[in-house]
């Protein structure tokens, strides 16, 4: 007598982006739309308190063009948290891309060497992070660590604490209100235009899909046939990136190139990652999510500012956003999908 056949098994959900990916999306549209409700309160707030200045175009664009150095650079540092890395440095790379890329011998080769210099200075800095995580068996937040400390001295010592101008006119273009585009600032466009590169690497490529399995488990991702080490070296060299990038439009922004510049990005980045849903474990992130805590740390400074309330009180707002939205993703994760 023969057996009845067992039942047949689903297929089991393709690989792919567990941040947005099915398995999250009722959690990820719950924590986007959180996120969308704080920042329309916010706008609120500051509609109510200061309407003329708050809602006035230069000030949106104020709040915007800030938003956007610090926001690209958290656009890379939300691929490396959800790898399970960190990067500590980023600040230190804003500022000494920034100075290289304004002494007095790289303006010598315009607007292409400003920019050539100050991008390739953060992919030789994300090159040194790789190398020492991915090959060099150091512990991220040490390796991150060590360059934060040596970025920092070698801006230092390259501008001997000195304010170094810029004074190439392309560059200097880019910030004044004759560049704008439809009323949009450059910055803002590139800023926006990073978002969307970096949304659809995370979500539609094999690159993302591979980030997030390294991140979720590493050995499962190396069993898998996912060069693992490879990987984290690519993730830290877009990091690198994105704060070549950035340092260049702070350079635009700023008109100069300091060894200040980038303080405490590495915080602020870092923050508006995990109130946009990203797992400081690894594994789970959106840009997105990332995207609107920048805006909504950016939409606070400004009101606060405008308010001209402390800033003592302000960093106090901005550390009771982040409990809060560590006991949401807590909380989120630990509930059944």
């Amino acid at each position: 007598m023969a057996h009845p056949a067992p039942p047949a098994r689903s297929a089991p959900p393709a690989a792919g982006n567990c941040a947005e990916g099915q398995k999250w999306a009722p959690h990820i549209d719950l924590r986007t739309l959180s996120l969308v409700g704080v920042l329309a309160a916010l706008i609120l707030i500051g509609g109510l308190t200061q309407p003329t200045a708050f809602l006035d175009t230069d000030n949106v664009q104020l709040i915007l063009t800030q938003a956007s150095v610090i926001g690209i650079v958290t656009v890379g540092m939300t691929f490396v948290i959800i790898s399970g890395g960190i990067d500590l440095s980023v600040g230190a790379i804003v500022a000494l891309a920034s100075v290289w890329a304004t002494t007095v011998a790289t303006q010598e080769y315009g607007f292409t060497g400003i920019l050539f210099t100050a991008v390739a200075v953060g992919v030789a800095c994300g090159l040194v992070n790789g190398v020492l995580v991915a090959y060099g068996g150091i512990v991220p937040f040490i390796a991150t660590l060590a360059l934060l400390a040596s970025g920092r001295g070698l801006a230092l010592q390259i501008t001997d604490g000195k304010t170094q101008m810029v004074t190439v006119d392309g560059v200097l273009k880019l910030g004044e209100r004759d560049s704008y585009i439809l009323g949009i600032p450059p910055l803002v466009i590139v800023f926006a235009a990073v978002t969307v590169i970096g949304w659809l690497v995370l979500n539609r490529t094999t690159f993302g899909r591979r980030s997030v399995a390294v991140g979720g488990n590493a050995e499962a991702a190396r069993l898998a046939g996912i060069d693992v080490r490879r990987q984290r070296l690519y993730l830290y060299l877009l990091s690198g990136l994105c704060c070549g990038i950035a340092a260049f439009l702070l350079i635009v922004l700023s008109g100069s190139g300091q060894n200040t510049n980038g303080n405490l990005y590495e915080l602020d980045a870092i923050a508006a990652a995990i109130i946009g849903g990203t797992l400081l474990t690894g594994g789970r992130g959106t840009i997105t999510g990332s995207v609107l805590g920048v805006l909504i740390f950016t939409t606070i400074t400004n009101i606060f500012a405008l308010n001209n309330l402390q800033s003592d009180v302000q960093q106090i707002a901005k550390g009771a956003i982040i409990v809060a939205a560590v006991l949401v993703q807590r909380r989120t994760s630990s509930t059944p999908s």
